[in-house]
């Protein structure tokens, strides 16, 4: 290839009338070229290295080869200068680079918006409908302060003790992480280097965890607040949010707490104190250790001393405060009610730092009743789980244990158990939709064909049985049956529809009687679904507004023709009045199912009165069976003393009248600590209850259940409460 290299112009090569400008010239010039005497070209040639070699002017052909020659011996260094500028333009773009993506990395993980926030949940009550306190959790905490606001005996305390060097370093201090390392390793009291930035970015972005990643990490965001916030900005965050013991947050909770006065008003002494507690807040703090707290309040002095802020007279002059603990709060206050209602009230109030109340759907009269109730059945060891609802979901009243202060686990909506023949509800009613009738014949005889053969409780079977006798006796033979000319895609599908979410095994026969795990609370709206003819219902704790005409419109919520609803209304009123589930009669129309599972491990009782849906469970915690109690026993039972009370039908015994205007401010009404209950008379249900004015004996003469009672007016026998458990149980062996 040729290479074209600036040559004099047209005019001065050839003398020509041609523009003067730039020419060009061939290193290699084809046949014919420019010259015009091929023998000129020699002589100029020879010429130009003469006047070259000799200073002369010089021929422009040899300057430009000189100029060539140049060209080429520094290519290397341009080359090697442009490959440098390279890397140079693509490190400083890696660096740019990364430096964003740190800090999308910190806008995401470290939002300055979070050090505002508190950093434990604040205090929240939470009221029965009535407005009467059921609960209290959280912490103490309060509004937030500002530097401006604060004295300088406020704030000197907490840098001499913490980080005297606050206002002149980045986040970082170098000199603060020597010195506790020589201090640490020379044997001297033991320091930590972490300034005010550092703790910040710990307590409000990171986990306690101890290691290097977390470490780099806190630095990097104590960079990252340093860069954004001012001095003053992340001091008021850190003394707004650091904790000070007695499960007080901030330092305005905690001068309200310890000294009874806002954080402006604080005594020197007293800001001392309080600026020692940082260290270890809960052993320091003045109310549990108070000789603790003044030692370490008198080393806070001294460092107040040491940095300048004082001296030696002024610091010999302070006395030691005197603590101002007005109120105390006992927390946290915990009810099965209240754990499962707290996670749903955190949404609902939001964030802040100001103590929050909250009504709830908890009505005290009606868990009153469920305690007592609970707390006279003779339940043994084993342990019980009661939900009372309405039918929208609202729920009125929980028990989820015989005792909150033992065991917090709650059984009502924790605990995972089979239904048993409770779950025939779906059956039926999958039956009910796919055509059948409540008179329709079922096949009540033993299953002797197939791997699964199930049986009927005390081996009781005959040529059939109509739909509505089936359910009413729970035939579980009868069940399976219809459970598998329904199908069980249709089964399933009318549970889920009905609200239940928990696994429903496909292609099992078994699943008929109920040997699918859910919770009593799952079960219990789906019952109200029925109740309401309206669902799936949602349980909820908080009162939720009557839904709009578009609300409704796009709610989801079916509703079972009037037909079907009556057809499976007629189902469940039967298995109480003429079936399994006698024990559980009221004198108002009442409908409900008995649930017993395999060797009695469960025993289950839930049906619907009035406005009431209530589900009652009994069972044991390592799931063994239980001695002798099936769900048209005792759970029927307590289902119908509860209802009974609930509803107006029984006298209810003497309590304590509540107070007119609860004080939400005022104590705690515990709900789940139970009464003096019931003595058991004899295995056949007989009890002796005692209340204030006297005692009911409940027992029955030849199968009428009878209450005699005594009080100062004499003895009086009343219609009794307690019938004695059906002679036919729904037991549902697998």
């Amino acid at each position: 290839m040729n290479r074209i290299f600036p040559w004099p112009s047209r005019k001065r090569r050839t003398g020509g009338d041609e523009p003067d400008g730039p020419g060009f010239y061939a290193l290699q010039d084809a046949p014919g070229g420019v010259w015009t005497d091929a023998d000129a070209a020699p002589d100029r040639a020879r010429a130009g290295a003469m006047g070259r070699s000799s200073g002369a002017g010089g021929d422009p052909w040899a300057e430009r080869l000189e100029q060539l020659d140049r060209y080429m011996e520094d290519e290397p260094k341009r080359e090697r200068k442009r490959r440098r500028r390279r890397w140079i333009v693509r490190g400083v773009a890696g660096v740019l680079f990364a430096f964003i993506l740190l800090i999308g990395w910190l806008a995401v993980t470290a939002p300055l918006s979070r050090s505002l926030e508190p950093i434990a949940p604040p205090q929240l009550t939470l009221l029965a409908s009535d407005g009467t306190p059921i609960a209290r959790n959280g912490a103490v905490v309060d509004e937030p302060v500002r530097v401006a606001d604060l004295p300088p005996h406020v704030i000197e305390p907490f840098l001499a003790i913490e980080d005297r060097r606050f206002y002149s370093h980045w986040g970082i201090d170098p000199r603060g992480i020597a010195r506790a390392l020589w201090s640490n390793a020379t044997g001297g009291p033991t320091q930590g280097g972490s300034t005010i930035t550092q703790q910040l970015a710990k307590f409000t972005f990171l986990t306690p965890e101890q290691s290097l990643t977390r470490k780099a990490r806190e630095a990097l965001i104590a960079f990252w607040l340093e860069a954004w916030l001012t001095k003053d900005e992340i001091l008021e965050r850190y003394l707004s949010n650091a904790y000070f013991g007695d499960n007080t947050y901030g330092l305005r909770a905690a001068s309200l707490h310890y000294f009874y006065r806002h954080p402006e008003n604080l005594k020197p002494e007293q800001a001392a104190m309080l600026a020692g507690l940082l260290q270890a807040p809960s052993r320091l703090a003045p109310t549990r250790n108070f000789d603790l707290a003044e030692q370490r309040m008198w080393l806070v002095v001294a460092a107040m001393v040491d940095a300048g802020y004082l001296t030696p007279e002024e610091a010999a002059r302070l006395p030691t405060p005197r603590l101002d603990v007005r109120t105390r709060n006992e927390l946290p206050t915990g009810t099965y009610f209240a754990d499962w209602a707290l996670p749903e009230a955190r949404k609902l109030v939001g964030g802040g730092y100001s103590e929050q109340t909250i009504a709830t759907t908890l009505d005290s009269r009606l868990q009153g009743i469920a305690r007592d109730v609970v707390a006279r059945a003779p339940l043994g060891t084993a342990q019980v789980a009661l939900v009372a609802m309405r039918p929208n979901g609202e729920v009125v009243a929980m028990i989820g244990g015989r005792d909150y202060a033992k065991s917090p686990f709650n059984r009502a909506t924790q605990a995972r158990r089979q239904p048993g023949s409770t779950f025939k509800l779906f059956v039926y009613l999958a039956a009910l939709e796919a055509g059948m009738d409540p008179d329709d014949p079922v096949d009540n005889r033993a299953i002797e064909t197939g791997t699964y053969r199930p049986r009927n409780a005390g081996g009781a079977y005959s040529q059939s049985l109509t739909l509505e006798q089936a359910f009413a006796r729970s035939s579980n033979v009868a069940a399976v049956r219809v459970f598998e000319q329904v199908g069980d895609q249709a089964v399933i599908d009318m549970a889920r529809r009905l609200g239940v979410t928990s696994p429903l095994a496909e292609g099992d026969p078994s699943l008929a009687l109920g040997t699918s795990t859910m919770t009593l609370m799952e079960l219990t709206a789906a019952y109200a679904g029925i109740a309401a003819n309206e669902f799936p219902v949602r349980p909820h704790a908080f009162v939720e507004q009557p839904p709009g005409w578009f609300d409704w419109l796009w709610s989801g919520k079916e509703r079972l023709s009037r037909g079907r609803h009556a057809a499976i209304e007629r189902l469940l009123r039967s298995a109480i009045n003429r079936g399994t589930g006698r024990a559980a009669m009221l004198r108002a129309p009442n409908f409900g199912k008995t649930g017993t599972t395999q060797d009695n491990r469960d025993a289950l009782f839930v049906g619907y009165a009035g406005d009431l849906v209530v589900g009652v469970w009994i069972g044991n915690d390592d799931n063994s069976p239980l001695a002798g109690i099936s769900g048209g026993g005792l759970p029927a039972r307590i289902w119908r003393d509860f209802m009974r009370r609930a509803l107006g039908e029984a006298r209810a015994p003497a309590r304590p009248r509540p107070t007119p205007s609860p004080d939400p401010s005022g104590p705690v009404q515990p709900q789940d600590v139970p009464q003096i209950g019931d003595i058991p008379l004899d295995e056949g249900g007989s009890r002796l209850r005692v209340h204030d004015s006297g005692v009911i004996i409940s027992t029955d003469v030849n199968g009428v259940p009878v209450d005699v009672r005594l009080d100062r007016d004499g003895v009086a026998l009343e219609p009794g409460a307690t019938p004695r458990d059906p002679p036919a149980d729904d037991t549902a062996p697998r």
